[in-house]
């Protein structure tokens, strides 16, 4: 990822556009904190398999299970709460989704 593609990234625009994507009974679960904590674990989850290696010419593959796992595991352990896999696979494709609507992935 390049500097300039960093520099789009908006963590309360991330958080905002999140909110906006999840179902209406999912929305309820989370605060601004939850999702924020997420979107870090997430970005743990891509530095700890090597995808922020900033090599832009590499198609980047993710395994969203192993992800998704990532992310309940590491909130549960670290005290955050217990979340369901369901609803963490809304919170990692609205991070998707908001990456794709800024051209993270261009």
């Amino acid at each position: 990822m390049s500097e300039d593609k960093d520099f789009l990234y908006d963590d309360s625009e991330a958080v905002k556009f999140i909110k906006n994507y999840l179902p209406e009974d999912i929305k309820n679960k989370f605060n601004d904190d939850d999702i924020n904590y997420i979107i870090d674990l997430i970005y743990d989850f891509y530095d700890s398999e090597g995808l922020m290696d900033g090599d832009d010419d590499k198609d980047i593959e993710i395994n969203e299970e192993k992800l998704i796992s990532y992310v309940v595991k590491n909130a549960l352990s670290d005290g955050v709460g217990k979340y369901e896999a369901d609803d963490i696979s809304f919170i990692v494709q609205g991070e998707l989704e908001y990456c794709d609507s800024i051209g993270m992935f261009e």
